[in-house]
This record gives C-alpha cells, sequence and structure tokens, in this order.
C-alpha cells in the first residue's frame, strides 16, 4: 500500500512512543522513533546514577514492544531481578544496553546490535547521545530538576528546560527533515512528550518540516501536573518549542469542543478492549494510516 512507503517519525518515551512504533510496525524502516533520554527515576535512575550517560528505560521499553518473535535473546532482554540486594529492580535490557554503550563508539551503535539481535527493523533513535536532565522552572521561579521531581510538581510549571543543553543526535534531525507525518504522544506530556522538543535541532527540524504533525491525545487524564493541562494549553507547549509551527491533526477518542476550529480534529475509537485508557495497536495503525491517506 502506498502510505506504507511514506516515512513516519514519532517522538515520546516510555509507553506512549512504544504503542505508536508498534502499531506503525508493518511500515518498517520507514518508521523512526526519536526516544527521550531525561529518565532518571528506577533502574534507569539508579544506572545513570553510579554509571552516567543517557537514560535507557524508554529505549528498552520501544524496543520491547517491537518484539516479534520470541526468543532467548529476547528473555534475556525483558528479564528484571527480583530479591535482595543491588541488583533488585534492574532491568537486564538496561544493564546491556549500558554495557554495550560502554563498549560502542556511540550510544545509537548499543541501539543497533540490540535491534539486530532481536530482529526489530523500526529505526530507534535517541533524541540525544549526551546526558542531560529535564528541569522546570515552577511559576514562584524556582528551578526543579530531574523527571521524577518534575512529575510530582503540585502544579504545572512555567517552563521546561535541559540540564545540560545537549546536541541532537543528527539521525533524528535527518528523519524529522525526511518524514512525510511526525506523531506527537501519547504518554506522559511534560516528561516524555516535551523533552525532544527542547532541543535547538529539534525545534528547528520540526519548525521547517514539510510533513503534517500530529498530535495523538491519551485515553485518560494523566497523574500529576500535566493532569491539570487542557489540550489547547499541551498544543501551545508543542508549538511554542517548535518556532510557532502549528500542530496539523489532533487525533482522539472524541472531539475536543474548545479547541480552535483551525485544529483536523480526528475522532476515532482506539482503546484496547482490556484496558480502556490503552490504545489498541490495530486501531491505532488504521487512525493514522486513515490520516497519510487524506494528507
Amino acid at each position: 500500500m502506498k502510505q506504507k512507503q511514506q516515512r513516519i517519525v514519532a517522538i515520546g518515551g516510555g509507553h506512549g512512543l512504544g504503542r505508536v512504533l508498534s502499531a506503525l510496525r508493518d511500515f518498517g524502516e520507514n518508521v523512526t522513533g526519536v526516544v527521550t533520554t531525561t529518565d532518571n527515576g528506577g533502574s534507569t535512575g539508579r544506572i545513570r546514577a553510579c554509571q552516567g550517560g543517557i537514560a535507557w528505560g524508554d529505549t528498552r521499553n520501544c524496543i520491547n514492544q517491537l518484539i516479534t518473535e520470541p526468543s532467548i535473546g529476547s528473555m534475556i532482554f525483558e528479564y528484571r531481578f527480583r530479591g535482595n540486594g543491588e541488583l533488585n529492580g534492574h532491568n537486564l535490557g538496561n544493564l546491556m544496553l549500558t554495557a554495550l554503550d560502554n563498549l560502542s563508539i556511540r550510544p545509537l551503535e548499543a541501539i543497533n546490535l540490540i535491534r539486530d539481535m532481536l530482529k526489530v527493523s523500526t529505526h530507534i533513535v535517541p533524541m540525544s547521545e549526551h546526558p542531560a536532565d529535564l528541569a522546570a522552572q515552577t511559576r514562584s521561579g524556582d528551578i526543579i530538576a530531574g523527571e521524577t521531581d518534575v512529575d510530582e510538581l503540585a502544579e504545572p510549571p512555567a517552563r521546561l528546560l535541559l540540564e545540560p543543553v545537549v546536541p541532537a543526535t543528527k539521525e533524528a534531525v535527518l528523519a524529522i527533515q525526511q518524514a512525510d507525518l511526525i506523531v506527537l504522544g501519547p504518554g506522559s506530556f511534560l516528561t516524555s512528550v516535551m523533552p525532544p522538543l527542547l532541543l535547538p535541532e529539534i525545534s528547528r527540524a520540526m519548525k521547517l518540516t514539510p510533513a503534517k504533525i500530529m498530535f495523538i491525545r491519551n485515553l485518560d487524564k494523566e497523574a500529576g501536573p500535566a493532569g491539570q493541562m487542557s489540550l489547547s494549553t499541551m498544543l501551545t507547549w508543542c508549538e511554542r518549542s517548535i518556532g510557532g509551527r502549528k500542530v496539523d491533526v489532533v487525533l482522539g477518542p472524541d472531539e475536543e469542543s474548545d479547541l480552535d476550529k483551525d485544529y483536523k480534529q480526528v475522532v476515532a475509537d482506539l482503546a484496547s478492549a482490556n484496558h480502556r485508557w490503552r490504545h489498541d495497536r490495530e486501531k491505532l495503525s488504521l487512525a493514522i494510516e486513515q490520516v497519510l491517506l487524506a494528507s
């Protein structure tokens, strides 16, 4: 099908990006996931605290959701240690990526080695190969550093920033420049969707890209400060971060009556039968293909 030949870039982190990438699995190498690398919690945060480097958890999650052929390799990659001691809670995939990163010239090489091992054709690219943390400026002017602390704010921050400002991965920028469709979300808005847009090179590429930009809404209200933000506010944050470029399409389970009429809203049943807050892969794939057909 013609739309399967179009190039798609999906931006975000964690479960949301993994869900989109797995929904677009049939597009193969025509899909690139640009993954947030600022997580500082859980197994990822513990590894960063003692080893440094970028956060691997969201990348591992995306790869996990793209595995189509169960194998010993995939079981090892998904294994999480239990019990007492320092290994408790660590995911072996995080440790493997960290080890391969230490053995490789670039973190992207570590990802590609795992992709090859697990037969994942979708491109997975970290937003940056340099470690950085997400920070937020509160409305009172205080700076809160660390993704986990940002998620615990009592209200939405005044703005987000990266500390330090790091360069974007060149492959991520090139993929955006060559894309036919760019997908933002679903997922944690402040800590998954927004961080890549704070990188100057990605921001510039998004502003200039001829691709359509689509925002996929969550199916349930987020916990934390992002849950207090309206859809209109989220879109404004995205657009402000990409130099005023407008989001073209908003995909969601219903029409948001308060949203400006300039936005094209695509309404579709996207919920999984088992978990109403989780996007169904097949439904999501069909909805995205319909947007591509209308391009």
